[in-house]
């Protein structure tokens, strides 16, 4: 079906795990990870619509329409549930889809989750659409990073190639326009989301430059909730064994 994201299955048995990328980025930033995970779980890996190989798809519904894009292509598998993991935008993603149809979702993991608070930096989002070159990227997926963590080859690779498609940096600075409001970002409701009765891990970093660590300090109780030091926004790359420690938690 055209109209559903690209995605790779890693196969086996069970409630899958589905992993979500976050802005500008694609399923390729789960690498860090996604191979171990699929030792104990099948593993759903997305290209949200607009990103990657799902550029082709519409953007105008923004994260919303991310959502029930995941949901449906569950639905074509004869997937009734599943665990979720989202990094930053792909956090809002998994909680939309929470929100949409709480039945098919088993757990949410959320790496430094967008809309969780109404800061964001706003500017940093919009250069980094704009960008295409290596020396125009570089400076910015610095950010991303903690203070003393170089940004990997491949990050950078990734994000340079991607921008080589027709269109790229367009498609992206809408889908930013749709997740900002102005300056700021829009906030999802929590309380919401701490009634549906689904196991809730967030992760944040101290040193995150995108959306700052204070947003994890007034979620609900309910929600676990575990700050790193000396990371940023780029949990996947910087703390990979935790990472996967925490999902594989969260799915039992």
């Amino acid at each position: 079906m055209t109209d559903i994201p690209y995605f790779t299955d890693s196969g086996g048995e069970g409630i899958p795990l589905v992993l979500l990328h976050g802005f500008a980025a694609t399923g390729a930033c789960w690498k860090p990870i996604a191979p171990q995970l699929a030792h104990k779980a099948r593993v759903l890996v997305f290209d949200l619509p607009g990103h990657g190989k799902s550029a082709h798809l519409p953007v105008g519904g923004g994260t919303r329409a991310m959502a029930d894009a995941v949901l449906a292509t569950l639905s074509s598998l004869g997937v009734n549930k599943a665990h979720f993991c989202g990094h930053s935008m792909g956090g809002a993603v998994s909680c939309l889809a929470a929100l949409a149809k709480p039945q098919c979702v088993a757990s949410l993991t959320l790496l430094a989750p967008g809309a969780f608070g109404r800061e964001i930096n706003s500017r940093l989002l919009r250069r980094l659409a704009a960008a295409s070159s290596r020396d125009a990227v570089l400076p910015l997926l610095e950010q991303f990073y903690g203070w003393a963590t170089p940004v990997p080859e491949a990050a950078i690779d990734a994000v340079v190639a991607d921008r080589q498609r027709a269109g790229a940096n367009e498609i992206l600075a809408a889908i930013a326009e749709r997740i900002l409001d102005g300056e700021h970002q829009k906030v999802l409701p929590f309380e919401r989301i701490a009634e549906l009765g689904i196991p809730v891990k967030v992760i944040w970093g101290t040193q995150d430059r995108v959306t700052p660590t204070r947003q994890a300090h007034k979620l609900p109780g309910i929600f676990g909730t575990h700050v790193f030091e000396n990371t940023g926004h780029a949990l996947i790359d910087e703390i990979p064994a935790a990472i996967i420690r925490l999902i594989e938690e969260n799915m039992r």
